[in-house]
C-alpha cells in the first residue's frame, strides 16, 4: 500500500469545510461542483453547486470531501484525522486554527509516549488528532545528514 487518504462526506457545506482545512493546513486546494462534471445532466437541477469532488494537498498530506452521500449522512466517532505534525510549534497552530467554532478536547501537551500530542473535534464534527514525535524527527533529520 502507497498512502491512504481520508475522504469526508458534507452536508451541503463541502466548500466552507474545505476551504476552512486550507485556512488551517495551507496547501491546493481542488473543488468541482456537481455542475461542472460530466454528471451534471444526470442530476437533478438544484444539486448544481453541490461538491463532487474536493482534495486539499499539502507535501504528502491529502484531505478530499465531497457533498454527495448514497446514504443519510450521520455523522459519527468512527474516523479521525491523524496529522503528523513537523515540530510543536506546528501542532499548536494547527490546533489553534482547527479548533476554532470546534471543541478542544484536548490541548496540546507532552504524553508519556514522548510525542507531543492534542485532539480536538471541528465545527464540522471531524476529529482530529495532532501528533509531533521529537525521536522521529530527529532521527530523520540525521538520516538527511548523513545521506549527504
Amino acid at each position: 500500500m502507497k498512502q491512504i487518504n481520508c475522504y469526508l462526506t458534507f452536508n451541503g457545506n463541502c466548500r466552507e469545510a474545505m476551504n476552512f482545512y486550507k485556512d488551517c493546513l495551507g496547501g491546493d486546494l481542488y473543488i468541482q461542483t456537481v455542475g461542472e462534471s460530466p454528471m451534471a445532466d444526470q442530476m437533478p437541477p438544484q444539486m448544481k453547486n453541490s461538491i463532487m469532488h474536493a482534495s486539499l494537498t499539502r507535501g504528502g498530506v491529502v484531505l478530499m470531501g465531497s457533498d454527495l452521500c448514497p446514504e443519510r449522512l450521520i455523522q459519527g466517532n468512527t474516523v479521525s484525522l491523524l496529522l503528523d505534525c513537523s515540530s510543536e510549534e506546528e501542532v499548536r497552530t494547527c490546533y489553534e486554527k482547527l479548533a476554532t467554532g470546534g471543541k478542544a478536547t484536548h490541548p496540546p501537551a507532552n504524553t508519556f509516549w514522548g510525542a507531543y500530542f492534542g485532539d480536538l473535534t471541528d465545527k464540522y464534527g471531524n476529529l482530529w488528532l495532532l501528533n509531533f514525535m521529537p525521536e522521529v524527527a530527529a532521527v530523520s533529520s540525521r538520516e538527511a545528514t548523513t545521506a549527504v
